[in-house]
């Protein structure tokens, strides 16, 4: 890897940083004035993610009003540094990550330089949620996970489905939920010129060397608009997912929620975006209806108020984290009471591994495109089943190698519960129940590996792991469909509670898991308009 040197890793570092300390990010607090609710129940949807963002949406559309609570920033709002709103993943800002002195990616070191470069703290678009042996990357601002995520937009395999989700009609959502969710997300396939173009060269490369192997490669759908990203390869508009735009946001050709049901949800008037607030307290009055405690900041995370407000209808969709802290904190305070048992259960990380091979004199490209367009295809619905994403490795450097995240199909599930001592969320995930994913996955890569006289990079990790088992950027379950809820997402034992993120699916899906999120939220809210919930 001669091209890899300390002196162009720290000469990247130093000069980001340098640039980090130069530049400063809006200060003022967002927030949104209190709006005079119409007639009828007052509803709050806690989360502006793909479940949220639904929720909003189809309930504007039927005519009723809500307050959408979001605790990052509305980054449509901000005001732009140096021309750019969100930040490359090597000019990182407080903008970048939410209240870190330093980033914090998979990467944490290449040649055992360490990757992290200091950052103001602030209210930035990439979060972790942090677990004894699991670390949980969440986005941060209205929009939530779609600011930051690749824009993989994968429809599962309806085999694969019917498994994991027996309890729901597959017909019904193959049929209606999968394509109304696709359409109003934007999807599309990648496009051959820029498949063949050399931003795709790192694609071109483990698409082969699969091959050698014997497995097949399958293009994966997307919300970044290809026509978009072929304008940035002509040099025609600004460099967006080719320029290191990604963990930390995408300022042009990502079509987030932003650009699709949120901005059809704001467009109605009905919705309230309460922005920079958490809800910190969810409790149930007597009269049925529930109170949230809310804490909003400003940017820099100082306090600007603490209140309580009182609905009558609570939507949650907070993601599988945030969803199960509010959950377990009620549980243990006795504001909720008389929940399922399975309230906590069926955690999983969708199987995410991520895994890095060296390729000797191979290369991968120095221009990469940040937003993945092929994953190879080992899946067969059983135990060792590996969808493994042939991912960027964006550093502007030729890196000879070929970089994955994995989905697998591990069988087993974490559990939340709550540590009154810390007043904190916590996880029995560990490396022992991350073992069976790691497994299968090896048994992939060990076979291209083979085919093509490759090894593992063994530098890339934390402590030295050839498969990143620690983090997940696809948190599942804590809150299933029909085991803690019913089978419309209404909380069993809290009348009123309707859960509408990935909470509601066991552990996994196979692929990246937003369009089944988003497929579920539309087949849920369907239900309970139908049956008038919000009524």
């Amino acid at each position: 890897m001669s091209t890899i040197t300390r002196r162009s890793v720290l000469g990247a570092a130093a000069g980001t940083a340098a640039a980090v300390l130069a530049t400063g990010p809006a200060r003022a607090a967002q927030s949104s004035v209190r709006v005079a609710q119409p007639s009828g129940r007052r509803i709050a949807i806690i989360g502006s993610g793909y479940g949220g963002a639904v929720a909003a949406r189809r309930l504007a559309e039927a005519g009723y009003s809500a307050d959408l609570i979001e605790m990052g920033m509305d980054w449509e709002r901000a005001a732009p540094v140096n021309g750019s709103v969100f930040t490359k993943m090597t000019a990182p800002s407080a903008r970048s990550m939410w209240f870190q002195d330093h980033t914090e990616v998979p990467f944490s070191t290449i040649l055992g330089i360490p990757t992290s470069m200091p950052i103001k703290k602030g209210a930035g678009a990439l979060g972790i949620e942090r677990f004894a042996h699991m670390k949980v990357y969440v986005g941060h601002g209205l929009g939530g996970g779609s600011l930051v995520n690749g824009a993989m937009a994968v429809t599962p395999r309806r085999s694969f489905f019917e498994q994991v989700l027996p309890q729901v009609d597959a017909e019904e959502m193959y049929a209606t939920y999968f394509p109304r969710a696709n359409s109003a997300l934007h999807v599309a396939p990648p496009t051959q010129q820029m498949l063949d173009s050399k931003w795709y060269g790192f694609t071109k490369v483990a698409r082969e060397q699969a091959a050698r192997a014997g497995f097949t490669t399958t293009q994966v759908p997307s919300v970044y608009d290809w026509s978009y990203m072929a304008q940035e390869a002509a040099g025609e508009v600004p460099k967006s997912g080719l320029d290191q735009e990604i963990l930390y946001g995408n300022n042009h050709g990502k079509q987030d929620l932003t650009k699709t049901y949120l901005k059809a949800a704001l467009a109605t008037g009905r919705i309230t975006p309460i922005v920079m607030t958490e809800v910190t307290d969810l409790a149930r009055r007597s009269d049925g209806s529930y109170r949230l405690s809310l804490r909003t900041i400003n940017f820099d995370g100082d306090v600007v108020s603490t209140r309580t407000a009182v609905y009558d209808r609570v939507v949650l969709a907070a993601g599988s984290v945030g969803t199960a802290r509010l959950l377990q904190r009620a549980q243990a305070l006795g504001t909720l009471s008389g929940l399922s048992p399975a309230v906590g259960q069926q955690w999983g990380p969708n199987g995410n591994l991520m895994v890095a091979r060296y390729l000797g004199l191979t290369p991968t490209g120095f221009s990469q495109s940040c937003m993945p367009a092929m994953g190879v295809n080992a899946w067969d619905d059983g135990p060792g089943s590996v969808f493994a994403e042939i991912a960027p490795l964006p550093l502007g450097i030729e890196t000879f190698t070929s970089n994955y995240l994995a989905v697998t199909n591990n069988p087993n599930f974490g559990t939340f519960g709550w540590d009154s001592s810390s007043a904190s969320l916590t996880l029995d995930w560990d490396s022992a129940k991350a073992a069976p994913g790691v497994a299968a996955a090896k048994a992939v890569m060990d076979k291209i590996n083979r085919a093509n006289g490759t090894c593992y990079r063994h530098d890339l990790f934390e402590g030295g792991k050839a498969f990143a088992d620690y983090f997940s950027y696809h948190p599942l379950g804590g809150a299933v469909l029909g085991e803690a809820t019913d089978l419309s997402g209404e909380l069993k034992g809290a009348p009123g509670v309707f859960v509408m993120d990935g909470s509601l699916i066991p552990a996994k899906i196979g692929v990246n898991p937003f369009v089944t999120i988003t497929a579920l939220a539309e087949r849920n809210i369907d239900r309970l308009l139908a049956a008038k919930r919000f009524a």
